[in-house]
């Protein structure tokens, strides 16, 4: 088990922790040019998780696990700082201390999210209590589904009004995944009752079908960005944040698929692409 808690522990770091650096980018790309405490605090968290990523990428999965638990530990705490730093940008922005910054309200809730979201998987690593997998498969959709439905309405509010189409392809996923969010959260609610197998197994088929049409969207808005193809506010490096943040999602719903029907998973759909 200590091979699948440092495995586990690694992996988790090691995506997260890039988000989480990259999050303090784009929110210090946002603030006011006078606004330098911010900033000074964002570039702050930036060197934070950069350095913790570049040592979650040092360690090797032979790891002694006790060494990764106190490392989880101290990641846990920037966490918990990065979440507190989010939700005390969002009220100056509610209470419209900041007018004229361009980071809008959602996404800072959105990035805090995703920092809760973090600190709760190493609390439960390091506590070894991981859902029962009918409940983590609800759970775990419930979540992604509400990012992938918010990544939706970032590129169409960052896109060129001007760019019609691509606004209103935007638009068409972000409906989609504000159904599928509905309907995750029905199935929460009838929740014992509603985790039979096959509930489960055609949920996860159709969030996958979507999710994976999703990220082929987001595929090929980071490429027209990076070839400067398009008319957009986006940069390019945030693309590339949404677009890997989709494809974790697949390798989720390809995980829980598999343990839950006990078949091998495709081992190309587990792989990152870059």
């Amino acid at each position: 088990m200590s091979d699948v808690f440092v495995a586990r522990s690694l992996d988790e770091v090691r995506f997260w922790a890039r988000i989480m650096k990259e999050h303090s980018l784009f929110l210090r790309l946002g603030f006011r040019a006078e606004d330098t405490q911010l900033i000074n605090e964002a570039n702050y968290f930036y060197k934070i998780f950069e350095d913790i990523e570049q040592r979650a990428l040092a360690f090797g999965l032979d790891s002694d696990p006790r060494v990764i638990m106190q490392f989880n530990t101290e990641v846990h705490t920037a966490v918990s700082y990065i979440w507190a730093f989010k939700r005390k940008v969002l009220g100056l922005i509610l209470t419209c201390q900041l007018p004229g910054q361009t980071n809008f309200p959602l996404l800072v809730d959105h990035v805090s999210r995703e920092a809760k979201y973090f600190r709760n998987r190493l609390t439960e690593l390091n506590q070894g209590t991981l859902e029962p997998l009918p409940d983590a498969i609800i759970d775990e959709n419930v979540f992604f589904l509400k990012i992938m439905a918010d990544h939706a309405k970032f590129i169409s509010h960052l896109l060129d009004p001007s760019e019609r189409k691509l606004v209103d392809q935007a638009n068409e996923f972000s409906h989609d995944f504000d159904q599928l969010l509905f309907q995750a959260q029905d199935l929460d609610s009838m929740r014992p009752q509603s985790q039979t197998a096959p509930l489960l197994g055609h949920f996860l088929d159709q969030n996958r079908v979507s999710v994976a049409s999703l990220r082929d969207f987001k595929k090929t808005a980071r490429e027209l960005i990076e070839a400067c193809k398009i008319k957009s506010i986006i940069h390019p490096l945030l693309a590339d944040h949404v677009f890997r943040e989709a494809s974790r999602f697949l390798e989720i719903i390809d995980m829980f698929e598999s343990a839950l029907t006990g078949k091998q998973v495709n081992p190309n759909a587990m792989l990152h692409d870059h």
